[in-house]
């Protein structure tokens, strides 16, 4: 397979991940906290590498789901304590993500994460990092670990999906109704840390917050059903990585920033044109409604 497929099978991949649990954080109002996660994580990955002394393995994995939900109680325990959700987010994510930075500054140097690759990433090494098997090059590692997180996250889903779409939808009736709603919550956030750092050496933290975020609040102003907005924010994470991938390569430009941007250009067009909650929709909506009020008026007269 060429070097341009391979990278766009890998953006892909990312847009599937992350869309499919964002979908998910979008309806439960938690997107800040998708983003906190999706930087906190830099401290699990430093912290897995410190321990095993290698980026390949699964301690960077485990690290980042640890920092994960470590980020998600602290952010519950400074709510449950008095602190507005909003600025519980900002203290614990900029604590946890600047103690990941300098301890990447100051003790990282001598590997090929540094600030700007955290953010940024770098998807054009991806496709001659590979698994090789017995002698036979099986593509990018990338692709198989966002392969495997993509088949984990699926499972868990399909096996959880009416627990996640009540508790998403109406956690005080879960909770009425048995349902460990907490349990499922830092479940979620599990899933988030994996797929966060699964994505994170591809793509950088930037790319990850735009994928986990802006596929599923456009899939939002298209439908209705839980099952459809996962389904059609996946294909915008794909389509935006694809049309991303060609547009970087037209104009010379980040690839990661392009796809990121794509995301962006597709959310706007269905802000606007969305044909129940687009802007230009309800403008029509509101002047057919004043339309036929005046009607009603005139009739009475």
């Amino acid at each position: 397979m060429g070097y341009d497929a391979w990278i766009i099978i890998t953006a892909s991949l990312v847009g599937i991940v992350c869309a499919m649990i964002g979908s998910f954080l979008i309806l439960r109002k938690m997107a800040m906290l998708a983003d906190a996660i999706s930087h906190t994580v830099l401290l699990g990955i430093v912290g897995g590498y410190f321990v095993s002394r290698s980026l390949e393995g699964p301690s960077l994995l485990i690290g980042a789901v640890i920092v994960g939900l470590l980020t998600a109680f602290l952010v519950q325990v400074l709510s449950a304590k008095g602190v507005q959700s909003d600025a519980a987010i900002g203290v614990v994510f900029t604590s946890l993500f600047a103690l990941g930075v300098i301890l990447l500054s100051v003790y990282g140097g001598n590997i090929h994460l540094d600030v700007d690759h955290a953010l940024m990433g770098e998807i054009t090494f991806i496709p001659w990092d590979t698994f090789v098997f017995n002698g036979i090059d099986l593509g990018p590692k990338a692709v198989w670990l966002l392969g495997f997180v993509l088949i984990v996250n699926l499972t868990i889903i399909i096996i959880c999906y009416k627990e996640f779409k009540i508790t998403s939808f109406d956690p005080e009736m879960a909770a009425a109704i048995g349902i460990p709603v907490l349990f499922f919550h830092y479940l979620q956030m599990g899933m988030l840390s994996i797929s966060t750092v699964a994505s994170f050496d591809s793509v950088g933290a930037i790319l990850v917050v735009a994928m986990l975020i802006v596929p599923a609040s456009t899939a939002y102003l298209l439908t209705d059903k839980l099952l459809h907005m996962i389904l059609i924010s996946a294909g915008i994470g794909v389509l935006s990585a694809v049309s991303g991938y060609y547009f970087a390569t037209l104009f010379n430009v980040s690839i990661a920033g392009s796809m990121a941007t794509m995301t962006g250009i597709f959310f706007v067009f269905t802000f606007l044109l969305s044909p129940k909650h687009g802007i230009i929709a309800k403008k029509r909506m509101r002047k057919r409604i004043s339309a036929q009020t005046l009607r009603a008026k005139e009739t009475s007269y």
